[in-house]
């Protein structure tokens, strides 16, 4: 069967487990109020169920992925999926916050195994010259559960019921693994690669290199966007329905950029590589400059910031994977764990600016952090192997 039927027949499961997988992760961001009624807890603590799920995905990746390497893709997927499934059952009817943050725990480690597996079968399915074709395609199906799963959650939450949000997620991602199971085919390994061959990759300066410009980006990224909702209330003016609809708007510009970035990334790594943090901190610098409570313009400035914040997704994976040719799983994991670090690391790091400096202080934040990340890719660059050439070798192998 040819590449391309592979493709076009696995494809749309693999894109929708990963907004499952999505919207499992943050989709209790739109039932919290939800959930702290229901279970008589703060609001802090409840912010527990996204704060344990990042912390596990951050420590744990890398190690489960290396644990889960050694069996079947296409078995790997479905399990986890199921796995998916499973534990949101079993959310919807959790009698109290202590099971429910349990139940966080299971998928959590799910995460990052579904992930690796999930993104080295998509490029596996395409041409080599396509891998970024591939990987972005993949990715719209985490920020389609970032942009249209969340609200979805709260919508099907607010219109049925608690336990039908979660029913929702099971349903999704039900589906997925049904799809796989009969539409994808097993994928036969030209090698299992050792536990040490995969970690050798953590003796390469560049790989370091390259999971610290990938710290920085998405500390760059959250550290603005952790505060977007707030930002544009304080600073445009704007009411609650149509920051809704500036976020919808943000999305929409990231899922273009995204399916654009991905057809440059196959021959201009490098160059897309080192102008993102450029284009990320304009994309900053006009909405401090220009900002408004104009819906005309701000339309305009949101879709560009989508655009340039999203598609620092498909960038940084593809940047970081590019160091590791041997260990493209292994890589994606390390990718997974570095991307939640970075979350994590902007989004407190941002809170920090604005106590500071107000509102405005996420931008400096923002733009601070793009400069960072900037000088580390230019030293890869620099100091280090085209990473056009590792990209091309690492595909082959995934394959």
């Amino acid at each position: 069967m040819s590449a391309s039927t592979l493709s076009a027949k696995s494809m749309p499961y693999i894109i929708l487990g990963l907004f499952g997988l999505y919207t499992l992760e943050f989709g209790v961001v739109g039932i919290l109020p939800m959930i702290v009624a229901r279970f008589e807890v703060s609001v802090s603590h409840a912010g527990f169920l996204m704060g344990l799920f990042a912390l596990i995905v951050a420590v744990l990746g890398p190690f489960l992925v290396l644990f889960s390497s050694r069996f079947d893709r296409k078995k790997v997927l479905i399990v986890a999926l199921f796995g998916f499934s499973f534990c949101s059952v079993l959310s919807a009817f959790a009698p109290n916050f202590t099971t429910l943050m349990v139940l966080r725990v299971v998928p959590a480690m799910l995460h990052p195994v579904f992930f690796a597996a999930a993104f080295s079968t998509a490029v596996s399915l395409y041409p080599k010259a396509r891998a970024g074709h591939a990987t972005a395609l993949a990715v719209v199906g985490t920020t389609l559960g970032l942009v249209i799963g969340v609200p979805l959650t709260t919508w099907v939450g607010a219109s049925i019921s608690y336990e039908a949000s979660f029913f929702f997620c099971a349903i999704v991602t039900a589906l997925a693994g049904l799809g796989l199971l009969f539409k994808l085919p097993h994928h036969v390994r030209a090698d299992r690669m050792s536990f040490g061959r995969q970690l050798s990759v953590l003796r390469s300066p560049a790989m370091w290199l390259a999971i610290g410009a990938t710290i920085l980006v998405f500390a760059a990224m959250f550290s603005v966007y952790s505060y977007a909702a707030e930002y544009l209330k304080t600073q445009n003016g704007m009411d609650g329905q149509t920051i809704s609809v500036m976020l919808v708007i943000f999305g929409i510009g990231g899922v273009a950029a995204n399916l654009m970035v991905g057809r440059l990334l196959g021959g201009h790594l490098l160059v897309t590589a080192i102008v993102y943090p450029i284009v990320l901190a304009a994309s900053y610098l006009i909405l401090l400059a220009s900002g408004s409570a104009s819906l005309a313009s701000m339309t305009v400035i949101v879709l560009l910031w989508g655009a340039a914040h999203t598609s620092g997704l498909v960038i940084t994976q593809m940047w970081l994977t590019s160091a590791a040719p041997d260990a493209h799983e292994f890589a994606t994991s390390l990718y997974v764990s570095s991307a939640n670090a970075g979350v994590v690391f902007g989004s407190s790091a941002g809170g920090l600016f604005i106590k500071a400096l107000g509102m405005g202080g996420a931008i400096w934040c923002g733009l601070l952090f793009a400069g960072l990340s900037l000088a580390l890719i230019a030293l890869k660059a620099l100091f280090y192997a085209s990473p056009v050439e590792h990209l091309s070798r690492t595909y082959s192998h995934s394959k």
